[in-house]
């Protein structure tokens, strides 16, 4: 009898936690207020349904912290990400929003200080060792002086909100690699592929001294780079221009918004 009466109790607490769980949702849920910050792949540019109201900013509100608001319900929802945006611009002009009571920031910025769209622009338009020799340049920038200007910014993030989960989102490869694809070469291809992965490693590795998650989109985004069939990403875009080699709009529903959703 006695020990019925205990499996009883035990049920009830069981079922009582469940109810519980059911009922509050998971710490991401509403209530939150939400700040997006970053660069062009965080306004989400090459996504389209854009906001006039951001001009040359160019939010998109297919953009992926877009897609976690309208998922979401925050309490309290603002926006400031935009193109062309290096750390500098984040920490001097985007932080406004952010407040002790702030509950999640997302941000991907580095892409430009390290010369991303030059970077680009020289492998289309040059030969592979000019390529290969601006890569190498934009690489040793993102391991020697971009750690200390990602410091700098999580620094300001951190102290403007220190209460929030700030999960810091990647860039993804840009490339399939080892299959027939027109364009650029496939040095070209590895060498821009090489970029990003020391990009992500850098931008990965300070945010964790800060205690921030790093949300790594490569791997949502592979098998979806371009040359592969499926690309989630823009080539050259001739009209906009500056959608040129940024994600779709599936690559932020698919490849972006599912890495901040399950790290939020």
């Amino acid at each position: 009898m006695r020990l019925t009466k205990s499996l009883s109790a035990l049920a009830t607490l069981v079922f009582a936690m469940v109810i519980s769980l059911v009922l509050t949702g998971p710490a991401h849920a509403a209530g939150t207020a939400y700040v997006a910050l970053g660069d062009s792949y965080a306004a989400g540019n090459g996504a389209g349904n854009y906001d006039s109201a951001s001009g040359d900013c160019h939010r998109s509100f297919s953009a992926y912290p877009y897609l976690w608001k309208n998922a979401h319900s925050p309490s309290s929802f603002a926006d400031t990400a935009c193109s062309g945006a290096v750390t500098t611009d984040v920490t001097n002009s985007q932080l406004g929003p952010l407040s002790a009571s702030t509950g999640l920031v997302s941000v991907t910025i580095g892409g430009n200080d390290a010369g991303f769209s030059d970077v680009i622009t020289t492998c289309v338009t040059g030969s592979d060792t000019t390529c290969v020799n601006r890569v190498d340049q934009a690489e040793s920038y993102a391991q020697n002086t971009l750690p200390g200007r990602l410091d700098a910014t999580y620094n300001a993030i951190r102290a403007k909100a220190p209460n929030a989960k700030v999960v810091v989102l990647g860039y993804p490869r840009l490339y399939t690699l080892n299959v027939f694809c027109i364009g650029l070469s496939d040095t070209k291809h590895r060498k821009i592929d090489e970029a990003a992965d020391v990009l992500d490693n850098v931008i990965a590795t300070r945010a964790a001294a800060h205690g921030f998650t790093f949300g790594d989109v490569r791997n949502t985004f592979n098998g979806h780079e371009l040359c592969s069939g499926d690309d989630w990403l823009h080539s050259l875009v001739i009209s906009p221009t500056w959608e040129s080699y940024h994600p779709t709009a599936t690559g932020h529903a698919s490849g972006y918004y599912p890495v901040l959703n399950a790290n939020s």
